[in-house]
């Protein structure tokens, strides 16, 4: 049992280091209650800096894209403005400009729309099997080892100018294919597609091939991305029937990746629609409705066709082009428009929400 001069002593030891405690931290010791209470206050505080954020993010982003959709309203309004001219004019105006042909000015984008979409949709036709399987190899026929280098190969063909496919197309590949081109008229002369080759081979399928090398990348990195986001159950669960590797890829990754490769090729034939030099540097140009492939002086794009008239254009003749512009765009806003509806029935095919 303590004696009171103990019990006196450590009373007055537990007063003095309260007191300390208290002067040395300026206030005395928090209870659980207000600790609980500050707490409260700082969750309440990083709440509120989150819903701010988030209402701030909202905003620039929604901001972002009105500012896009006022753009292209803007790129449109101007078109139509300066496009009105040429489309208002009567036949006698526009036949005072050099290079003009036709009665109206639907009649002159007629042709020049014909050989655009018939270039773009054979190097379509061209690219799209090729890129498929460049892709289906890298997600899932080649070694680790061979598929990361492969794939950054392919990657780099987009980074190359127009300029230098068209030096290439115009310069390497024209003798490359003109043999080639000989054997089809005297093999396959009795089709119209492969009948009357005139060499050089400046012809528009020439243009389509080189159109097929650069579309190439953007088709083959689209389709492979798609491909490697095959869920992995797909494809063990078709292991565990049996399946081959073949079967595989028909049963479980063209099945899901069909619209993605589809969307993919809309964007590389939005690519193909709008490229001028690399045409204007191996196309010889024509203006007629034909589909004669090997023919040169039979078709022409409505980029290239801008291109080479632009320089020596004023006036009235100006408008002409922009309304052949004008054509283009629309034409260009069209595909686009087909592609992001594919790639939301994509969203409906995976599940997603």
């Amino acid at each position: 049992m303590p004696t009171p001069n103990r019990t006196t002593r450590e009373a007055t030891s537990t007063v003095t280091n309260d007191h300390n405690s208290t002067a040395t931290h300026g206030s005395p010791p928090q209870t659980p209650s207000s600790r609980g209470t500050g707490q409260l206050t700082v969750k309440r505080r990083g709440a509120v800096a989150s819903a701010l954020s988030a209402r701030w993010f909202e905003f620039l982003s929604t901001g972002m894209g009105l500012f896009i959709l006022i753009i292209l309203a803007a790129v449109a309004a101007f078109l139509v403005s300066e496009a009105m001219p040429a489309l208002t004019a009567d036949t006698e105006e526009l036949q005072k400009i050099s290079w003009f042909y036709a009665d109206s000015v639907i009649g002159y984008v007629g042709p020049l729309i014909f050989g655009t979409l018939l270039a773009s949709l054979i190097a379509l036709l061209l690219a799209v099997p090729l890129a498929v399987g460049i892709a289906l190899f890298i997600s899932h026929y080649a070694p680790r080892k061979l598929s990361g280098p492969l794939g950054y190969v392919i990657d780099l063909l987009a980074a190359i100018p127009s300029v230098v496919y068209g030096l290439w197309g115009a310069l390497w590949l024209a003798p490359i294919v003109d043999p080639a081109f000989r054997w089809f008229t005297s093999a396959l002369g009795f089709i119209p597609l492969f009948a009357d080759y005139q060499p050089p081979a400046k012809n528009i399928l020439t243009a389509s091939i080189v159109l097929a090398v650069m579309i190439l990348p953007i088709i083959t990195a689209v389709a492979r991305e798609v491909f490697l986001q095959t869920p992995r159950l797909h494809e063990e669960a078709a292991l565990a029937l049996g399946a081959t590797r073949w079967e595989v890829v028909q049963m479980a990754v063209f099945p899901f990746g069909r619209s993605g490769v589809i969307s993919a090729a809309m964007l590389g034939l939005g690519r193909a629609l709008g490229e001028t030099m690399a045409v204007l540097m191996i196309l010889s140009p024509g203006f007629l409705y034909s589909f004669f492939l090997l023919q040169p002086g039979q078709h022409q794009t409505i980029a290239a066709n801008i291109a080479s008239k632009f320089p020596e254009a004023s006036g009235l003749s100006v408008s002409v082009l922009i309304a052949t512009g004008l054509a283009l765009f629309v034409i260009t806003l069209v595909v686009n428009m087909f592609a992001r509806w594919i790639v939301s029935r994509r969203k409906d095919f995976s599940g997603a929400n």
